[in-house]
């Protein structure tokens, strides 16, 4: 038995730090980013794409503004011409009989921009032309003169790419000789759009510089100022870090009041219930080993020291042995009872009559021994909770009272509705609870002052108080005047209110 003892533990580390060292490590397997770089990349990428959205925008809106600027000077000029055409000639006072005339009198008349040029066409020949800013070039490139030709007879507005002055709008407005019908002529408005192109686009350049200045300068910022809030987490994940297996009582530093600082304190609490849990769960432990050692050693004692010859001490160390199996028995199912209450299919609540509850309740737990039982109050409604569960834990509180009474002492139980919610509760004439015990009878294995024929474990009101938790109710001693004591059950108001009497 003892290699054994002394080879379990063993293998069961050896397993558990293979099991460790062959466990994956995240950091192994894959390179991870910085959370302050995935912020300051996000807000640089989401900066960099509202600032190009803006350019983009200015851009479109800007070009359609020339457009709209250009052809808007076009109308002006065909409208200055119509007026003329429909008038009369001044030298004559009669009405143009000569299409040459009339385009030589309005491009005489004509104060153009430096980057318009006006042409005039008679019988297909260029005759007149505005002075301007680039000159009179245009006229012998091949694109120019292809667009006039294609233009003389329809009339028209079309856009070129001149290999000189890149975009050049052409528009030409035919006119009739009335004098000679055979004869005809045309005005050709001729536009430059590239230095307002050229100027828009330098204006975009400069947009883009100052932007990826800008940029660059928001990164910056972005990273430094993310480092700044999120320092509480790197400090968070170093006290983690240090925070061992066996050792909780480490907490994260709180600082500020915001979010970050929430979440910090909700760590440290989460850390301090599971220190009390782990706290506690040792502290059952080392109670429950202790509790299995005596019925081990009497086992084991009693095996020893057997006569196998002795047929009477045969049979009486067997009744002794059972009698222990059983004790341990107990013992195990109620660690088990205790170990399952956390589970969240402990209780099956179900509508249960508050009244007819009570009634089972004091009629099962007169069978538990011989007292003066009594009724002190029924409670009326229809409570949702888990009728054999809150059988068990006020059946285990009877017990308890009579562990603690003789023959001709008084038991009461009882049971009550109101605001609160469902009471039940469990009376005695005994002793009562010393006021040092009262902090720990509701512990795993915490004991008060029994007799010497009370073989319990201390379990008994753990499991109460399990029940009552498992109900998000709690079970609390009464601070009832001695002699006696009144453990009370309370359950959440959940029951439905009876109809009063008629």
């Amino acid at each position: 038995m003892e290699t054994r003892a002394a080879t379990t533990p063993t293998t069961s580390r050896a397993t558990t730090e293979r099991a460790t060292a062959d466990r994956p490590s995240p950091r192994r397997t894959r390179t991870q980013i910085p959370v302050r770089i995935r912020i300051a990349a996000t807000i640089a990428v989401v900066t960099a794409m509202a600032m190009a959205a803006a350019g983009l925008l200015v851009f479109v809106l800007e070009s359609t503004r020339i457009d709209s600027s250009l052809n808007q000077q076009i109308d002006q000029e065909i409208a200055e011409f119509r007026a003329l055409e429909d008038g009369t000639d001044p030298a004559t006072g009669e009405p143009f009989a000569d299409v040459g005339r009339l385009l030589s009198l309005f491009i005489d008349r004509n104060v153009t921009d430096d980057d318009e040029m006006l042409l005039t066409y008679v019988d297909g020949e260029a005759r007149q032309g505005t002075p301007n800013q680039f000159g009179d070039s245009i006229r012998t490139e091949p694109v120019f003169r292809d667009a006039i030709a294609r233009l003389l007879e329809t009339g028209g507005t079309e856009v070129i790419d001149s290999p000189r002055f890149d975009e050049v709008w052409v528009t030409v407005v035919p006119v009739d000789d009335v004098r000679d019908p055979r004869a005809s002529g045309a005005l050709a408005i001729v536009n430059f759009a590239d230095d307002e192109r050229s100027e828009l686009n330098r204006t975009i350049q400069t947009y883009g510089i100052v932007t990826l200045c800008f940029l660059g300068l928001i990164t910056l910022l972005a990273l430094w100022r993310s480092g700044r809030l999120l320092a509480p987490l790197t400090t968070l994940r170093t006290t983690a870090e240090s925070i061992g297996e066996t050792d909780l009582s480490l907490r994260i530093p709180e600082q500020g009041n915001d979010d970050l600082t929430a979440l910090t304190r909700t760590l440290n609490d989460m850390l301090a219930r599971l220190e009390l849990a782990f706290v506690g769960q040792r502290q059952f432990l080392d109670d429950a080993g202790h509790e299995l050692k005596t019925p081990l050693t009497v086992l084991q004692g009693h095996l020893e020291l057997l006569d196998a010859d002795d047929p009477q001490e045969v049979a009486e160390t067997r009744l002794l042995l059972l009698d222990e199996v059983d004790r341990m028995s107990r013992l195990v199912g109620d660690m088990i009872l205790l170990a399952k209450s956390d589970r969240p299919d402990f209780v099956s609540p179900a509508p249960v009559s508050l009244e007819r509850l009570t009634h089972t309740l004091l009629s099962k737990a007169r069978g538990l021994a011989d007292r003066d039982w009594d009724l002190d109050q029924v409670g009326e409604g229809i409570v949702e909770l888990d009728e054999q569960r809150i059988t068990q834990a006020v059946l285990q509180l009877a017990d308890n009272a009579v562990k603690h009474t003789a023959p001709g002492d008084t038991i009461a139980l009882g049971s009550a509705w109101d605001a609160e919610g469902a009471r039940l509760w469990v009376r005695d004439t005994g002793p009562g609870v010393p006021e040092t015990d009262r902090q720990h009878i509701f512990e795993r294995f915490g004991r008060s002052v029994v007799g010497a024929d009370d073989e319990g474990f201390g379990l008994g009101l753990a499991i109460v108080d399990a029940i009552a938790r498992a109900h998000r109710g709690r079970v609390d001693l009464a601070d009832d005047p001695p002699p006696g004591a009144t453990f009370v059950i309370t359950l959440p108001s959940q029951q439905e209110v009876p109809w009063p009497a008629s």
